[in-house]
């Protein structure tokens, strides 16, 4: 499935929600994103209508499997190269956070197998206690 960044972020965002409170609402992504409550009710019925989320008006928002797993792949590539910024290059945590998430969008899988093969590898030697 090919989503925006836009929605990518979306939904990254309703799956930490999620995987903290089971359930997220609106009030909560506008929050995590720093978005208007209308802006995520667009992004709401865009996933809706992909199958990606299941939500009533005035409801909670939930994960379908297509979803969580989807959510779930964009969540781990986010934290992977983030890990990398943080761990590697000694990028600022901030900046490192910024960074990530727009690298997230289009890192391609060969590069971003690299950096997991590469994080391992810095594990296994010792120079971590973190496990990717």
């Amino acid at each position: 499935m090919d989503l925006s960044d836009s929605r990518e972020d979306y939904l990254e965002a309703i799956y930490l929600i999620c995987k903290e409170k089971e359930v997220a609402r609106v009030k909560n992504i506008a929050e995590q994103l720093n978005v208007s409550i209308g802006s995520v009710n667009y992004a709401i019925n865009a996933l809706s209508n992909s199958g990606l989320i299941k939500h009533k008006r005035y409801g909670y928002i939930e994960l379908t499997e297509k979803g969580r797993k989807l959510g779930k792949k964009i969540s781990k590539k986010h934290q992977l190269i983030k890990d990398f910024l943080i761990k590697i290059l000694s990028v600022d945590e901030k900046i490192a956070e910024k960074d990530a998430c727009r690298i997230e969008h289009d890192i391609s899988n060969q590069t971003l197998k690299k950096i997991d093969s590469f994080l391992r590898l810095y594990k296994k030697e010792g120079n971590s206690d973190e496990s990717y």
